[in-house]
């Protein structure tokens, strides 16, 4: 519990946690040596000091003592107050209680010793003139006033080695945190990369720092080389069979339009018009976004555009307003929501648009009219599409999103054939932009609602 109670105000930040482990042992030595050292031994030093003191006051009390008479007293002390350095009054006016700050603690000594030394010692008082300590002392001739500077009896700065290791410590901070920031850096630059990369962006990287972190910085430099040669290979082996396999798709279209229209030969088309639009679901699933350079695009626009490209195709499809909250928007006609200015922001264009189209074409088909939204922030934007179909029941939406799936129970099968590969580009779409596929219920029009959230 107090563990949990404290991390929530320790630092999140790499360079944070390594100031607070750098400032945390500095500042508790700091105090360990000023409590347990420094304190005690000026503590020696003017318990040694007031001894000294306390001596020469127990002389000059004694001979006023055993003079005979007041004059006699007052004769002693004048000769007396030279060569022991100190300024005597006698008699002087009764006082008692001692009388210092609450933050001078070697006053607290001075006081102490003096009247354990000193006998008759009436009153201590530290606090009138912070450079002089004034003692009332009762002797036989009546109540004595003696002023001594205060650096008789205590040091006059106790706080010049405080301030010198304060400073002396500030700096060796300082120097440690300039070294320490040095080696952070390139955790930090690797930790940029790896970021981008996993949002589909290559940032130039070069591995420094110390030993450990050069080998990390290589071996994400050879992993980062093997997938890009992975996708590429992957790309180009499907680009062949893609050609190879349309070739003979573009024969068999060729001989059937020669042949004698009739039921046979329309069911036959049908079959090969199945077999190419199989073909480019197969190729757009393991293509994704590879062949897609990122760039700062309009996100308003590009959401406008696939709205009304949709609309064109016949879909019911509306493009709600934009705004800072997707699920109480403005219902508009397709296009009318779009954004006053333009929403800026670095993404694969050809890639969410492909995603988008996925989703819009799944709506239609399995749904009368859809809906879709935008919300853009400062760290991620939102497009929603919302359907008013049968939906898909949320014990079956972690299945729905996996490739080759498909739900005949949960969505009408009857508006046209499907692979399954729709959600699934566009989960694969979502991730290689830092983001993420979610599927929910639609609260307005009662179907189903999948956001597609992306990283900015």
């Amino acid at each position: 519990m107090f563990f949990a109670w404290l991390k929530r105000f320790t630092p999140r930040s790499l360079y944070g946690r390594a100031a607070m482990i750098l400032l945390v042992p500095v500042v508790t030595i700091q105090l360990v040596v000023s409590v347990v050292f420094i304190q005690r031994h000026y503590e020696g030093i003017t318990r040694q000091m007031t001894e000294t003191l306390a001596l020469e006051l127990s002389y000059l009390v004694g001979r006023v003592d055993v003079a005979p008479n007041l004059a006699a007293g007052q004769a002693e002390v004048a000769r007396l107050v030279g060569p022991l350095a100190l300024d005597v009054t006698l008699p002087t006016a009764a006082e008692t209680g001692d009388h210092r700050a609450f933050w001078d603690l070697s006053g607290r000594i001075v006081a102490r010793e003096l009247r354990a030394r000193v006998p008759g010692v009436e009153a201590v008082d530290l606090l009138s003139d912070s450079k002089e300590v004034r003692i009332v002392v009762a002797t036989k001739q009546g109540p004595m006033q003696i002023t001594a500077p205060r650096r008789r009896v205590s040091a006059s700065n106790p706080h010049q080695l405080l301030v010198l290791m304060v400073f002396a410590s500030a700096l060796m901070t300082l120097i440690a945190y300039i070294f320490l920031r040095n080696q952070l850096r390139p955790v930090k630059r690797l930790a940029e990369a790896a970021d981008a990369f996993g949002k589909g962006r290559v940032v130039p990287y070069k591995p420094s720092g110390a030993t450990e972190m050069r080998l990390a910085g290589t071996a994400f430099l050879d992993m980062r080389a093997r997938i890009e040669r992975q996708i590429e290979q992957r790309t180009l082996m499907l680009s062949g069979v893609s050609h190879d396999l349309r070739t003979p798709l573009t024969r068999l279209k060729l001989e059937l339009s020669m042949l004698e229209p009739g039921p046979e030969t329309e069911a036959l088309q049908r079959d090969v018009a199945d077999m190419e639009r199989l073909l480019d679901a197969f190729l757009d699933f393991a293509r994704g976004d590879a062949l897609d350079d990122a760039a700062e695009v309009d996100v308003g626009a590009l959401v406008r555009q696939a709205v009304e490209d949709a609309v064109r195709g016949g879909g019911k499809v509306k493009f709600v307003a934009v705004g800072p909250s997707p699920d109480t928007p403005d219902a508009a006609d397709a296009g009318q929501g779009a954004p006053t200015e333009p929403l800026l922001v670095h993404l694969r264009p050809a890639a969410v648009r492909r995603a988008l189209d996925n989703l819009i074409g799944n709506a239609l088909r399995y749904a009368g009219r859809a809906e879709v939204s935008l919300w853009v922030g400062e760290t991620a934007l939102r497009i929603t599409v919302e359907d008013d179909g049968p939906g898909i029941p949320p014990d079956q939406r972690d299945e729905a999103i996996k490739p080759f799936i498909r739900l005949d129970q949960a969505r009408n099968q009857d508006r046209g054939p499907g692979v399954g590969l729709g959600l699934a580009i566009a989960r694969d779409i979502a991730r290689r932009h830092g983001g993420a596929l979610r599927l929910c219920e639609s609260e307005r029009l009662g179907g189903l609602k999948v956001e597609l959230v992306l990283a900015r």
